[in-house]
């Protein structure tokens, strides 16, 4: 399986941005993380028969899949500095569940991130 995270850039504090994760087979689940610098990597949220977010997300985020296509995007609105990060997909293999879960610790197969950079 491979996934490839992509959309990332500089954005102004307040604006929006939507990434996109491609991936190269259909899974039944696929997760978003981030890791800011010098901070350990964090769950966003999740999306398979439905869709999960981590409690601290506040809002800002929404996680959509378009199965024509094998992709899965995150939409971030209101972007903070603290914002800032490496944005990464990924999915568990073995998940055979019919909703998804942000258990980092399951998730084997990542792409290679893409950039967000929050700042005015």
């Amino acid at each position: 399986v491979q996934l490839q995270a992509s959309g990332g850039g500089l954005v102004q504090p307040g604006g929006s941005l939507r990434l996109s994760c491609a991936v190269s087979d259909s899974r039944p689940m696929i997760g978003w993380f981030r890791q800011a610098p010098g901070k350990n990597r964090e769950a966003i949220g999740c999306i398979g028969g439905s869709t999960i977010y981590y409690a601290r997300t506040g809002g800002r985020f929404s996680i959509s899949r378009d199965n024509t296509k094998n992709a899965v995007s995150l939409q971030i609105n209101s972007l903070e500095p603290e914002d800032t990060a490496v944005y990464y997909c990924a999915t568990d293999r073995y998940y055979t569940g019919s909703s998804c879960h942000i258990q980092e610790y399951a998730y084997d197969y990542w792409g290679q991130g893409t950039q967000v950079t929050v700042s005015s």
